[in-house]
This record gives structure tokens, sequence and C-alpha cells, in this order.
């Protein structure tokens, strides 16, 4: 049994695994061990500016010659510039978030890009087929980083039932019985962002990697709910001085003000205490680091063996 879907053949990859496009955590090293172990690797673009993300894009293209990917964050200041560089770089795969890529699609799609973005509910959804995307990432709110509201497990099946086009579940996933359960709801694959970050090839600090190591069920929780951006990250002294801002009612400029910057202390210098640690919920099921192509083959192990025992449930 090979655990194949029809993304495998949209995206040209082996495993209907994509990894997230974590900034700062999303390197053309990771990028490039992830599509060399048969999923698709994306860079994350976050807010920095074209040069930086074009030496990742060269590195990626250095180091493997498998299909990858590029997130691109619409609000970035340097969004224009990072489109104009996919452009010109022929990227194979674009992943967007925050914002509507809408007017950018057919450019993409013109020099052989398959357009991705990331969904939080129904109507975007079907806002995004209408703009003739190849396929959506639906995200629930236990994914780490930036947030919508509704779960994974409630919300994959809605957009599954409202869209034609392949649908891809984030958030929650992060083994293989995770896959298989998206691939029950009608998922075309998974994307998994906090397990790669405790990879070998993962250039995040130690520190960083040994905090979700060392996570337990409760300790990604959520804040910034009063900004109207909230962000899931493993509880430290940031994340309880935002709490206590947000409880007295401070001016959400201040909490922003609180966290900005703060995700590339952690990921970068390894402060844990004052940096943000973006981290799903799964990250109490991680107990190690391990390389991506042992993570990435135990999670379709995994994923084939639940299958093939939900069949025997029928018997």
């Amino acid at each position: 049994m090979a655990l194949k879907t029809e993304l495998c053949d949209l995206l040209e990859i082996e495993k209907p695994i994509i990894q997230g496009g974590m900034a700062w955590v999303a390197t053309g090293e990771l990028a490039a061990a992830v599509s060399s172990a048969g999923g698709l690797g994306i860079i994350g673009a976050g807010n920095a500016p074209a040069d930086v993300i074009e030496e990742e894009i060269e590195k990626v293209r250095e180091l493997t010659d498998k299909p990858f990917g590029l997130n691109i964050m619409l609000l970035s200041p340097f969004a224009d510039d990072i489109i104009e560089l996919a452009i010109e770089k022929k990227v194979p795969v674009i992943t967007t978030g925050a914002g509507n890529p809408g007017k950018h699609v057919k450019r993409f799609q013109e020099v052989g890009s398959k357009v991705i973005p990331v969904v939080p509910s129904v109507a975007l959804a079907r806002r995004m087929e209408r703009l003739k995307v190849d396929a959506v990432i639906v995200e629930g709110t236990e994914a780490g980083g930036h947030i919508g509201e509704l779960t994974t497990m409630a919300l994959v099946p809605q957009v599954v039932n409202a869209v034609e086009i392949p649908v891809i579940a984030a958030g929650g996933v992060g083994d293989g019985r995770g896959l298989a359960a998206v691939l029950a709801l009608g998922a075309k694959g998974a994307q998994i962002g906090t397990r790669f970050v405790c990879s070998e090839e993962c250039t995040a600090s130690e520190e960083f990697k040994k905090a979700i190591v060392g996570a337990r069920d409760r300790d990604a929780v959520v804040t910034g709910r009063s900004t109207g951006h909230p962000v899931r990250n493993l509880k430290n002294k940031l994340t309880k001085e935002i709490d206590r801002l947000e409880k007295e009612g401070a001016d959400p400029k201040k909490v922003e003000e609180l966290g900005s910057g703060k995700l590339r202390d952690a990921v970068i210098d390894g402060d844990i205490d004052q940096g943000s640690v973006m981290a799903g919920q799964i990250s109490g099921m991680i107990s190690e680091i391990k390389s991506v192509r042992e993570i990435m083959d135990e999670i379709i192990l995994e994923a084939e063996n639940t299958i093939k025992n939900s069949y025997k449930l029928l018997e």
C-alpha cells in the first residue's frame, strides 16, 4: 500500500505532506530536506526582504532538484518585492497568508507556479476557488503562530463540502494518525509545521527546539486576542506579561509592541523566556529531534497502518 493522493500529482511529490512556511524557521535547509524526503518543503518569507529570500531560493535549488514552495505573507512590507522575485524565479508552488492573493494568482500561474492560499473559513475558501487557485490550505486553531477560531476537525470537512479544489489540512497534525484523520475528513494531504521544527535540518536554535520537546499538552497558549491577531505560542514570561496587559485592558498597540520582533529572539537567539516560541498544540506529542527523512517516513508508515487497521473494523 502506497499512500498517495491527487495532491501528490498536483505538486509532483511522493507523499501528501507539505511543510509549513514558518517565518525565521522555514529556511532553505529545512525546505530542501522536506522536498528531498518526498514532501513539499516551503520557504517562509515572513517579513524578510527580497534579497534574503532570493538566497534561500538559491539554497534550496543547490540542495535538491525536487519541487519546493514559498510562503508569502501579503501584509509584509516587502510583499510586492517577494511576489516579483517568486515570479522571476518561477518558484514551483506559492502559498499565501495574511491577505488576498487575488490580483497575483494569474501572474503566478502564467509562469507555471501552483497557488495555494491558507484559509481560516468556508467563505474565504469559496472566494479563493472563484479566483481559480490550485488548492487551499485549511488551517485550524490548533496550529502554531497566527490562528483563526475554528478547529481543524470542524473546519476541514465543511470546506471539503464547499469547494471542488483539493483541500490541505493544517493545525493539529503531527504524526501518522493525524494525517490519516484529515484524509478521512476529505483532505488530500496535510501541512505540518511544529513537528518539522524539531528536526536536525531545521536551523532554529537548540533552545527553541528543546522548548517544544519539553512542552506538555496545555503549554501552547493563545495571546494577542485584543489586537485582532491572536497568536499561539508556548507559555513563558512573555505570554504571561501579554496576558496580564490584556486582562488589564491595555491599549492593543502596547500589546503589539511588546510582541514585536520576539519570534526572531526565540528562533535565532534562543531566548525562550522573553521570545515568542510559536508552536502548535501538538507540541506535547513531540519527544525527540530526528532527521526530516525519519520524521516523514514515520508519519507515512503510521498513517498507512492506521488506515489498514481501520479497514479491519469493518470485517
